[in-house]
């Protein structure tokens, strides 16, 4: 190909955020006709390559140019209006903040299940109308609901979208703004069996269309489409055609934990004559929309269940039941620790005997939460540490942060840790308190591989040694602990 060809030029590029090195030496082509899937053993790297892409990063030496956007950046000069390349650059982060009619940025995480609160989201179509690009250009919102099969839920509130409806949200909204490049991180993460299949043929139409695409991902999931895989390491990046890709042997995985540490601080007191959850014929709907139909679910204790099921099956909604924040358990017969849910007890004996971990949580607290702060929250099952706290619990608290090396950002603000800190933060957070029941949603999204077998690992671990009842959410068999070996299928 020749030199008008290449779209982007990285040469010997060194990149830092927030004081910390992200990448050194960088030398990066993608030309026209490309699609590239950027691999890492590490999600942080992975996301630093985006970002440097973006300008969101400072460079310390070397260069980055987008010969792509010379024709558009010499019309607006012409024009006098303000430009930059990232007009033409869209980007799907692995987070997404949504703001409420209002244009705050002030929801909670129960607010979701309240049917009343739905007025204070936007609708899909009301969200993508009001984001979409000032430009015009190909993609309309007809073409991306179709594309993306939002048509059935474009006058449903933004609140309700189950995961992956929200991450194929994202992805119209990235085609919206009219991209000629768009940089996707982890775009198949939470999405079901099938969505992660069709995203190969989501990713030829819009190449198809013009647009190229730079993802990252795990070797596990490059989709089809992608010409090029870039293995990258905080040395540099490792260029290799697809076909030269497919026979690299991966790492393996070693536990970096004390176990008996871990152990230790698990081991809770359990009575196993106590049935831990107990559903009869459960219906939850929202409006027209029937979620849960008929349910009837037993677990006893000491067992570990996998829930799974396509988006929008109900998983989250069912999770929600069992941690006590849907207000519909109170129309249903449902039964928590031996106990009916609507015979008295309080919001807190439900949560009191339940750890929970899903990685939205991290959005939802104060910007003042620190790791350590949010850590200790666990205790008293708030969205944050409001509290004095014990010596004996300071202490308790720094067993867990020793344990899952988190030393050196126990006073950093939750927000601003890499997403396998935030994820051992959150985990230690549900233990914290010795729980019987720990319910895992998607846990362990947007960690790269070596991160999820860790995960994995632990919980293992836990459950082998211990009488912790278990619920694991994940699309992903190869994420769901060996130890888990029961199944509810929400189809």
């Amino acid at each position: 190909m020749s030199a008008p060809d290449v779209l982007i030029s990285i040469h010997q590029a060194s990149s830092t955020a927030m004081g910390k090195s992200i990448l050194e030496n960088l030398n990066f082509e993608i030309r026209r006709g490309e699609t590239w899937a950027i691999i890492s053993p590490s999600g942080e790297e992975q996301t630093g390559f985006l970002q440097t892409l973006r300008g969101k990063t400072i460079l310390r030496k070397g260069q980055i140019s987008f010969p792509f956007a010379q024709k558009y950046l010499g019309k607006m000069n012409e024009l006098g209006v303000a430009h930059s390349p990232q007009d033409l650059i869209s980007h799907v982060s692995q987070e997404y903040q949504f703001r409420n009619k209002s244009n705050l940025q002030n929801f909670y995480f129960q607010q979701r299940f309240n049917s009343s609160e739905v007025d204070e989201a936007l609708s899909v179509r009301e969200y993508l109308a009001s984001n979409s690009s000032n430009q015009d250009g190909f993609w309309t919102l007809e073409k991306v609901s179709k594309l993306l099969n939002l048509e059935s839920l474009l006058n449903q509130s933004i609140l309700k979208l189950s995961n992956g409806e929200t991450r194929r949200l994202a992805l119209a909204l990235g085609l919206l703004r009219q991209p000629l490049i768009f940089l996707m991180d982890q775009p198949t993460t939470g999405l079901d069996v099938q969505s992660r299949m069709n995203f190969g043929v989501f990713l030829e139409e819009i190449t198809t269309a013009g647009v190229h695409v730079i993802l990252t991902c795990s070797p596990e999931e490059i989709p089809s489409g992608v010409t090029h895989v870039g293995k990258l390491s905080k040395d540099g990046l490792e260029a290799f055609k697809i076909q030269e890709f497919n026979k690299l042997e991966q790492e393996g995985i070693n536990f970096p934990f004390d176990q008996d540490e871990l152990i230790s601080l698990s081991k809770a007191e359990v009575n196993d004559s106590v049935q831990v959850i107990r559903l009869l014929n459960v219906n939850i709907k929202y409006g027209d929309k029937q979620i849960l139909k008929d349910l009837s679910w037993e677990v006893n204790s000491g067992e570990q269940w996998q829930i799974k099921g396509k988006n929008g099956s109900g998983k989250s909604t069912l999770i929600s039941l069992l941690i006590g924040e849907n207000p519909q358990a109170y129309a249903n017969d449902i039964w928590l620790f031996g106990r009916k849910r609507g015979s008295g007890e309080s919001i807190w004996d439900i949560k009191r005997p339940t750890g929970f971990v899903a990685p939205e949580l991290a959005r939802f607290f104060p910007t003042n939460q620190t790791c350590r702060k949010v850590i200790l929250s666990g205790l008293f099952d708030t969205m944050g540490l409001f509290k004095k706290v014990t010596s004996e619990q300071e202490n308790l608290a720094d067993r867990w942060i020793r344990l899952f090396a988190l030393q050196s950002v126990s006073n950093v603000p939750i927000q601003r840790l890499a997403a396998d800190q935030q994820r051992w933060t959150l985990l230690a957070r549900a233990l914290i308190k010795r729980p019987k029941l720990l319910i895992l949603d998607e846990a362990s999204q947007g960690l790269d591989d070596r991160q999820r077998g860790v995960f994995k690992e632990t919980i293992d671990a836990i459950c082998r040694e211990t009488d912790l009842t278990l619920i694991y959410v994940s699309h992903y068999d190869s994420d769901v602990p060996e130890m888990v070996d029961r199944v509810l299928d929400l189809g």
